[in-house]
């Protein structure tokens, strides 16, 4: 005759419990697993790199159909009144006149050619090039792959100008966010420069990793001794 177990004590199933969760998840605080230290942080800790965002383009596109859109306007209205008898334009006459007089390697040829491509090319620059240089991609969560976020350039410079000024022997701090560079210069008003220096790049690096950057920028930091 065996009895019924009894209700676990203490110290067996909430014991066994507990050691099934990792130590380490207790204290680790949340959102720290996407913030890694290096460019292959996402791939480590699960995340997915990102892209920068695409520009619409409004204003050269606007631009463009404006342009189109006179220019295709004037011609149909000319040809609509040369078909019901009336003359053609005199734009149109000496636009006539002067392409089939004026030969191929004319000045004026020649700079409208080049104004012609010069265009052209912008415009295949503009539709192959996503645009939106000021802002900075973030690395999207490893859930939600097509979650996508940046951060305004401005933005991540105050962080980190925020983050130099708590530096000891730091006075005055100016930061700037490229793409692939952060330049930092600081004011030293006591303190070793070369030890400012050295904790000033470890507090920026810190902090960069925090932002989660799909492409984190390398740091650049200059200081000079600054006497009151």
């Amino acid at each position: 005759m065996t009895s019924d177990p009894g209700p676990p004590g203490r110290g067996s199933a909430p014991s066994a419990h507990r050691a099934t969760v990792p130590p380490a998840k207790e204290h680790e605080p949340p959102g720290r697993d996407v913030s890694g230290s290096g460019p292959g942080a996402g791939e480590r800790d699960g995340g997915h790199r990102s892209h920068r965002p695409w520009s619409a383009r409004r204003l050269p596109a606007a631009l463009v159909a404006s342009v189109i859109l006179v220019a295709g306007f004037a011609t149909l209205v000319d040809v609509i009144a040369v078909r019901a008898g009336r003359p053609a334009a005199a734009w149109r006459r000496h636009l006539a006149d002067e392409l089939a007089t004026r030969s191929v390697d004319d000045v004026w040829m020649l700079t409208g050619a080049a104004v012609a491509a010069a265009v052209g090319v912008w415009l295949i620059v503009l539709a192959l090039t996503p645009g939106q240089r000021h802002w900075l991609p973030l690395r999207s969560p490893a859930g939600c792959p097509r979650l996508r976020a940046s951060l305004d350039r401005d933005g991540a410079a105050r962080l980190l100008r925020d983050a130099a000024m708590r530096v000891p022997g730091v006075g005055a701090a100016h930061v700037r966010v490229r793409r692939h560079r952060v330049r930092a210069r600081a004011d030293v008003r006591f303190r070793d420069p070369r030890e400012v220096k050295d904790d000033l790049t470890a507090v920026l690096a810190e902090e960069r990793d925090q932002l989660a950057l799909a492409r984190p920028p390398r740091i650049v930091v200059r200081v000079r001794r600054r006497a009151d």
